[in-house]
């Protein structure tokens, strides 16, 4: 499944969703993980509707994405597109919440997650376990 963080430099989760410049976004699985690149998150809209559109529109493949904060109506926003919101509070190493996905991927993943499994479009290596 993909992952999305917000983080000045894809190591530490150190961003609020609404102020990030990117985000990089993780490919992760019982077995592999690896970060597949960086989205850009900047958008020149005035309104801040239409910046939170573009920003969930800018991780709309992935299943979650982990911030250290977020506003209620970004947070609705990315629930009602099937992407899960997870607020950190504190700055996290990237490579923690990995390792942490990927140990619940290995065992008996909450149904949340289970469908955020499904959620992937075809062709990824996951599909391939």
């Amino acid at each position: 499944m993909k992952v999305a963080f917000t983080s000045t430099d894809g190591q530490i989760i150190d961003q609020h969703f609404g102020q990030c410049s990117s985000f990089f976004v993780w490919e992760i699985g019982a077995d592999e993980a690896g970060c597949v690149g960086k989205v850009d998150a900047l958008t020149t809209a005035e309104d801040e509707e239409d910046r939170i559109s573009a920003r969930a529109n800018a991780i709309a493949d992935c299943a979650i994405v982990y911030t250290m904060q977020i506003g209620g109506p970004a947070a609705a926003k990315l629930v009602a597109r099937k992407i899960h919101p997870m607020k950190t509070a504190t700055e996290l190493p990237v490579s923690e919440i990995v390792a942490k996905l990927q140990e619940v991927l290995k065992g008996n993943p909450p149904p949340w997650l289970r469908k955020a499994l499904h959620k992937e479009s075809a062709g990824s290596f996951l599909d391939e376990e």
